[in-house]
């Protein structure tokens, strides 16, 4: 089975960050310096975040951006305290290591039908794409 990348059109933007040291005792930046933290293995203590943490921040914020389209787009009123919930879990499989995630959206004051319909549509904005890596 072979999983084709979805190419992109257009380009909007491209986030660049810089990692040293990984997430035993490293930092990451972004070239814009509005992010530079210290990371952390999770469950261990220590003044940093961890990767996980990062993946489930910026995951729900993709996902809510897309939760907004949607509803625009269908001119629905959204609740102004809409939130994500987000748990990603590090495990592993055959010796190899995965990301599991579960978004839990609190939607106060939509029913059920007009949510599912409005998750489906977002959930196809924020197609899951590979990524690729040179060294």
């Amino acid at each position: 089975m072979t999983n084709a990348i979805t190419p992109i059109e257009k380009v909007i933007y491209t986030a660049k960050a810089h990692t040293t040291g990984g997430r035993d005792g490293g930092g990451s930046r972004t070239s814009d310096g509005r992010l530079d933290v210290k990371l952390s293995v999770p469950g261990t203590p220590g003044t940093g975040t961890n990767p996980e943490q990062l993946f489930a921040v910026g995951w729900s914020a993709c996902f809510l951006s897309a939760i907004k389209i949607v509803a625009a787009r269908m001119k629905l009123k959204l609740p102004a305290d809409l939130s994500i919930d987000t748990e990603v879990d590090l495990g592993t499989t055959g010796g190899g290591y995965l990301l599991q995630a579960r978004l839990n959206v609190n939607l106060p004051g939509i029913e059920r039908e007009v949510w599912w319909t409005v998750r489906t549509r977002s959930v196809h904005i924020l197609k899951p794409h590979a990524a690729t890596s040179t060294l």
